[in-house]
């Protein structure tokens, strides 16, 4: 029989703390080792207990969750699953908490229904497991990230001068990733030039994240990088994030290309969906379309990156080695739609040659 993944939750929540036990011990090949109701207690655990993963709370009294995770993987790196609230205040603290190493997050249960307690427990689990096999990295800081607006990253002060690219005519870059992404995309942007052609993003992530992470990119990256809005004309130099509540897609408009956004039901249990991006490169962009998928859980952007390069796109895909989870891109080398693999640190080098 197979080695149970052992669970620590830590939460201040008595309540949390019993119903996540009961949801993840409901799993068969998951197994709660302990429970602690602050940090110190976590740490005392962890020493005894030694566990796969832990689930920890943003909030707690005296050290809270983002101190105790920075002081953890600066001195026992492990894999860690967040659990927050989703408000506009908890993205911020989240998004810091995967900075500093945190494999996945996820948002409070809530009791609406028995139906979306169901989904919760499904998605709970999914993301523990995942965890368990991710490459979890100690704290670290890439240089290029450094930099703000005002004094650009060496990567991309070192970076040749892509073309000027007008949204109809040049090259359309169109990535996609899951659990892991939202430093994969970080790193990416970060060696792009702010003359690059327009770059379509979507990464699985809640509405209330998306706003967030898209102000945080674009204090980091060259590039202009907003959240979304719907019918916007592209433009050379900015990058689009896929607004948490809808598909987005490229279209053709008057005035050449613009984003479309879509309130239609989840494909791949994803919306946004990396399938729907890549569906509409595939169609409308074809051989002038760059296709990316980087590090994430499930297969969410496989069929849609291999009908972009049958459509004449050149299409890259994050390797093993450099991927938290080695889900989505895994999926799309397996059925051919990865023209080239890359390391993460290598991946804007390499498309930008291709834009080039």
């Amino acid at each position: 029989m197979a080695t149970k993944t052992r669970v620590l939750i830590v939460d201040d929540s008595a309540l949390m703390r019993g119903l996540l036990t009961t949801m993840i011990n409901a799993a068969p090949d998951l197994e709660v080792v302990g429970a602690a109701q602050d940090a110190q207690t976590a740490r005392d655990l962890i020493k005894t207990l030694n566990p796969d993963v832990l689930t920890l709370d943003v909030h707690m009294p005296g050290m809270d969750g983002i101190e105790f995770l920075e002081r953890l993987m600066r001195l026992r790196p492990m894999p860690v699953v967040m659990v927050s609230s989703y408000t506009g205040a908890t993205s911020e603290t989240t998004l810091k908490a995967l900075e500093l190493g945190a494999v996945d997050f996820i948002g409070k249960p809530r009791a609406d229904s028995a139906h979306s307690m169901g989904n919760y427990a499904e998605e709970l689990v999914e993301k523990i497991r995942a965890a368990r096999h991710a490459r979890v990295r100690g704290r670290h800081l890439v240089a290029s990230t450094a930099a703000a607006k005002g004094g650009r990253s060496m990567s991309v002060a070192a970076a040749s001068p892509a073309p000027s690219t007008g949204s109809g005519g040049g090259k359309i870059i169109f990535l996609g990733a899951s659990t892991g992404g939202t430093e994969a995309i970080k790193e990416f942007l970060t060696g792009i030039p702010a003359n690059c052609p327009p770059i379509m993003i979507v990464q699985h992530m809640p509405e209330t994240f998306t706003a967030s992470f898209a102000k945080r990119l674009d204090g980091l990256c060259a590039p202009t990088v907003v959240e979304a809005r719907g019918n916007e004309r592209l433009e050379s130099g900015t990058v689009y994030i896929a607004p948490g509540h809808s598909h987005m897609m490229i279209r053709r408009g008057s005035n050449g290309f613009q984003t479309e956004l879509s309130a239609a039901d989840p494909v791949n249990r994803h919306r946004p969906s990396v399938d729907v991006l890549f569906d509409s490169a595939a169609q409308l962009v074809g051989r002038q379309a760059v296709g990316v998928i980087l590090t994430g859980m499930g297969k969410d952007g496989a069929q849609g990156l291999l009908r972009m390069r049958q459509a004449g796109a050149r299409t890259f895909g994050q390797d093993e080695a450099s991927c938290v989870v080695y889900g989505m891109p895994r999926e799309a080398f397996l059925i051919g739609a990865v023209e080239e693999q890359c390391a993460l640190d290598d991946m804007a080098r390499r498309v930008m040659a291709v834009v080039r």
